[in-house]
């Protein structure tokens, strides 16, 4: 059995590197959308609302398959497009929500996350290739990598408590306001 996924007809390599950052960008970039995200109950399957001021909402219903292996290579994903009806039709099933605000600050997005995450910002930069992975060199604005660590990936913090939040950025020196 192989241990790394592979791109097929539909799913592609998710290359991503995150980074915890201690506070939100000093002047919030002009490019920003609201993300919502419902991870879909018993499933890999997350739902998303992308909202930017002047836009019609964008839908997505995404499939992730984790790698089994640390890195930036993150895993196969596939989204598939849906219209304002057919979100609503995958909105009424059971799932756990998160709420955020992504800023594009090339190469990053940063993301600042909504009640009971507030305080908990994430920077990541989306890559084609490892070996550009591999080259980025970490922001300035970092605290810390967190693109190993499991706690810091949607799938987790959709679950995770604020009192767990608070646990996991203290340990990286953290203390949100």
């Amino acid at each position: 059995m192989e241990d790394t996924p592979q791109a097929g007809k539909y799913a592609r390599v998710e290359r991503e590197r995150r980074f915890l950052l201690a506070a939100s960008p000093p002047a919030p970039p002009a490019t920003a959308f609201r993300i919502v995200d419902r991870y879909l109950t018993g499933t890999r399957m997350r739902l998303r609302r992308v909202e930017q001021p002047g836009a019609e909402p964008v839908f997505k219903l995404t499939q992730k398959i984790p790698a089994r292996h640390p890195g930036a290579m993150q895993g196969l994903i596939t989204n598939t497009y849906l219209s304002a009806a057919e979100y609503e039709v995958f909105a009424g099933l059971p799932a756990r929500v998160l709420s955020k605000t992504r800023y594009s600050v090339p190469p990053l997005g940063v993301d600042v996350f909504e009640q009971p995450l507030h305080g908990l910002v994430l920077a990541e930069a989306e890559f084609d290739s490892d070996a550009s992975a591999r080259v980025f060199a970490v922001p300035s604005s970092a605290v810390a990598e967190v693109t190993a660590d499991p706690r810091f990936t949607g799938g987790r913090l959709v679950t995770a408590t604020r009192a767990e939040l608070l646990e996991w950025l203290a340990g990286y020196g953290v203390a949100p306001e």
